[in-house]
């Protein structure tokens, strides 16, 4: 049997998930967050593909202090990766994570970047 903490976590990626599968029009950056790295890609639901997708582990910033300014530059690098392919509009996934931390860190560097969600 699963404990709360991991029920509130399921509960809140399913709800996350079926936000996110709404509406297909626009792409999704989908984020995915360990102890250590962030990463995040943006996928088309549509053709099942994933168009671009960046990691912290490809920064060649290694003067970056924190795991929050990491995870801002992902979401810069991803956004500046997404305007060279033409995508501007996205829906964000947060897989359940709550959105605080890098994982909104991540969000502004990507809004920052240009990307509109």
């Amino acid at each position: 049997m699963k404990n709360s903490k991991q029920k509130k976590f399921l509960n809140r990626k399913n709800r996350v998930k079926a936000i996110a599968a709404k509406n297909l029009k626009y792409p999704r950056l989908s984020v995915y967050r360990s102890n250590k790295n962030i990463s995040a890609q943006i996928i088309d639901d549509n053709i099942e593909k994933t168009l671009v997708s960046f990691s912290d582990k490809k920064l060649k910033e290694k003067a970056v202090k924190t795991k929050t300014e990491k995870a801002e530059l992902v979401g810069e690098e991803l956004a500046r990766l997404a305007k060279a392919k033409k995508i501007s509009r996205i829906r964000f996934d947060r897989s359940g994570y709550k959105y605080h931390g890098r994982v909104k860190a991540l969000a502004q560097g990507a809004r920052k970047g240009g990307l509109v969600f």
